[in-house]
């Protein structure tokens, strides 16, 4: 199971600067040496500051893009926080990149308080998410509506994650708008997940607060509860977000991430190799490696 943990960047790789000197050498070498010294100066790229909160797409993206940015030159650094927090620290230049901005829904009110503080860009490197309400396949109930129907058997609990969450947030605006008996209870993803894993083992009724891309609809069967009131929204892309002036500082950084894209499969791919391991770098590390190809193409220039 993920957990959540500050992750450290790994050592940046020095190099030597060779100049060229002594008898013999010739202009047209010189100027050799003296290029590869330059371009040797810039594999050491800096340090970059990611943050994430304890989603498990967002863990596995920020772990994939640390091994990548890490091989290409940077000192990456991930800093697990809470939505807001993140936020906040892309505005206030403490952190330099997020990886996981849902629009036109579920970070609105967060867009809309840090819209000018932040640069928010136009690609989108996932289209198509969901979320809601879910229970898994075996239960006989279809819609948030019918939840009522269900209150004893479910002993009145909707097991839902971390309170920062945009998601925690329309689930009980869900329960206000369908008049729901039903308290929400707040934990976090990993907690949600056990509640779930715990109850389908057994076969026994649950309902959690869930949304893909996310590796428990490849594991689990399940479905979302219809949404008639459409509380949760329609069908969002993700979006990554940087701190202002970054463009301008790294450029490169912007054209990988601009390149980048991800879908159901790869992504779950992503997830279930992390999730299966115990350690998040090792996991994004191997699935780098076996999918090299696509990873070149996303730092084509």
């Amino acid at each position: 199971m993920i957990r959540s943990k500050f992750i450290y960047g790994g050592v940046l790789s020095s190099m030597l600067l060779l100049s060229a000197c002594g008898d013999g050498n010739s202009n047209e070498d010189v100027n050799e040496n003296d290029q590869q010294g330059n371009n040797g100066a810039q594999e050491e790229k800096g340090e970059l500051k990611i943050g994430l909160n304890n989603w498990a797409e967002n863990i596995a993206v920020s772990n994939m893009w640390k091994v990548i940015l890490d091989e290409e030159g940077y000192d990456v650094t991930l800093t697990m926080s809470e939505k807001a927090p993140i936020w906040t620290g892309i505005a206030n230049d403490d952190l330099d990149l997020a990886l996981e901005i849902w629009l036109p829904t579920t970070d609105a009110h967060l867009y809309d308080d840090f819209e000018e503080d932040i640069d928010l860009q136009e690609n989108t490197w996932f289209s198509g998410t969901g979320l809601g309400l879910v229970v898994p396949e075996y239960m006989d109930i279809n819609s948030i509506e019918e939840l009522n129907d269900h209150v004893d058997e479910l002993d009145g609990n909707i097991v839902g994650i971390d309170a920062g969450a945009s998601l925690t947030g329309l689930s009980e605006e869900a329960i206000e708008e369908y008049e729901l008996d039903y308290e929400l209870l707040v934990s976090s993803e990993p907690a949600m997940i056990a509640e779930l894993d715990s109850a389908y083992q057994a076969e026994e009724p649950v309902v959690v607060t869930l949304w893909n891309p996310h590796w428990t609809f490849s594991d689990y069967d399940l479905k979302y509860l219809e949404d008639p009131q459409n509380v949760f929204g329609e069908p969002e892309d993700i979006y990554y977000m940087s701190r202002q002036g970054f463009e301008e500082e790294h450029p490169e950084v912007i054209t990988w991430l601009n390149n980048w894209q991800m879908d159901d499969e790869n992504l779950g791919e992503l997830m279930s190799v992390i999730n299966d391991m115990d350690d998040e770098a090792e996991g994004a590390q191997q699935w780098v490696e076996e999918n090299r190809d696509l990873v070149d193409e996303w730092l084509e220039q």
